[in-house]
């Protein structure tokens, strides 16, 4: 399949999905999300992958959802706005349920929507400047795409609140010191060490990595799912209020918002 917005590569058993949207620090516009969605999926029926690692082009992983002109779709029903509503879960949970064994090569930031796709794999390697954030609550917004619960598996609660309610940006240092990182290295060796750390991995036997890796997502994420199976509906509540509306112009524009709770 030939993709637009992402590459993918292989080599041997190891494969690079490299998303390419550098100019727009790789956001997530619809097309993109699909594409992931897509990407994920087909290493269903590739026995030779074993181990797959997910980058982005240019100085960023990504920078979250792209909030530049809207999405061109015009305006539709409730019943169909849900369903868009989970174009980006979908993918998500494709990187999530995938067998081969997951790596993020994460340069830069990984914004909201990029956070959560780095959290859905199996390991992050980070260069020195990466940073996570989630700006939604600063845009009036929840956090969607059933993500939540992969963030709190990894830094815990309290943590997971100060990056989520409070939308602090948290560097590197602190992302390997709270766990979300797996190893951190200088920028120009993050290609290197996450293709050593790919072929440490897909020299294991494949069948019995894959079952280990399925059984511990089992073990953490069972009530996953279940709990968080409303976050789209909660979102597209949360964009009919008016602190949704000041909060919006204020990050946008740069200036401040007043919060009435309504």
């Amino acid at each position: 399949m030939n993709y637009q917005h992402l590459t993918l590569r292989h080599e041997g058993a190891i494969a690079t999905v490299t998303f390419n949207r550098p100019d727009k620090a790789n956001a997530l516009n619809p097309e993109l999300l699909a594409e992931i969605e897509t990407v994920a999926l087909s290493f269903r029926d590739d026995a030779d992958a074993r181990v797959v690692i997910f980058t982005g082009a240019g100085r960023h992983f990504s920078s979250g959802a792209d909030l530049s002109g809207g999405d061109g779709t015009p305006a539709q029903p409730l019943v169909l706005r849900r369903r868009r509503a989970r174009l980006g879960e979908r993918a998500v949970q494709a990187l999530y349920g995938m067998d081969q064994i997951t790596i993020a090569a994460w340069n830069g930031a990984a914004m909201g929507g990029g956070a959560c796709l780095a959290t859905a794999l199996d390991f992050r390697v980070g260069a020195a400047d990466c940073f996570m954030q989630y700006p939604e609550i600063d845009l009036g917004l929840n956090l969607m795409w059933q993500s939540l619960p992969l963030l709190i598996h990894l830094v815990g609660p309290a943590r997971a609140k100060r990056l989520v309610a409070g939308g602090d940006r948290i560097g590197a240092a602190t992302l390997l010191d709270w766990g979300v990182l797996d190893e951190l290295v200088p920028p120009g060796e993050l290609a290197a060490r996450s293709e050593a750390l790919a072929r440490h991995y897909a020299a294991k036997p494949p069948v019995a990595a894959q079952m280990i890796k399925r059984s511990v997502n089992q073990v953490v994420g069972a009530l996953d799912r279940a709990l968080m199976h409303m976050d789209a509906d909660q979102n597209l509540l949360t964009q009919t209020t008016q602190d949704r509306v000041a909060a919006a112009r204020a990050y946008l524009e740069g200036g401040e918002a007043s919060f009435r709770g309504d």
